[in-house]
């Protein structure tokens, strides 16, 4: 049974930093497509960045050059390192998984099978 349990919310002002981590768990890790993902209250979720089992990554326009996926396979964890955080960002993060997502659909949420419960991110200005 694939588990995913994320870590490392929280609430800071803008300009800082935090990071994610999503422990995982009940498949061949690096076997997986994994991402972040977030949802805002009264918005649709919203890819963030991924990270293809073949080691591609994408992120989306609103957070490239400010936040960092990575992944640590002796650990079976994902990170997400959010850098130069805006109120924007507030959202609750999602960790997400699947076995294989093609290049077009990386950032879509709709086509990811396992989903962590999340964990919540809020920056004050």
């Amino acid at each position: 049974q694939v588990q995913l349990v994320e870590s490392g919310g929280g609430s800071v002002q803008a300009g800082e930093s935090l990071r994610l981590s999503c422990a995982a768990s009940g498949y061949r890790y690096n076997s997986y497509s994994m991402g972040w993902f977030r949802q805002a209250p009264g918005k649709e979720r919203e890819g963030v960045a991924v990270i293809r089992s073949d080691g591609r990554t994408m992120y989306a326009d609103s957070v490239k050059g400010r936040f960092t996926i990575s992944q640590d396979n002796a650990k079976n964890t994902l990170y997400l390192q959010m850098n130069s955080l805006k109120p924007e960002d507030t959202a609750m993060y999602y960790c997400s998984a699947d076995s294989w997502v093609s290049a077009a659909y990386l950032l879509n949420p709709h086509v990811y099978k396992y989903w962590g419960q999340g964990t919540q991110v809020t920056v004050s200005s």
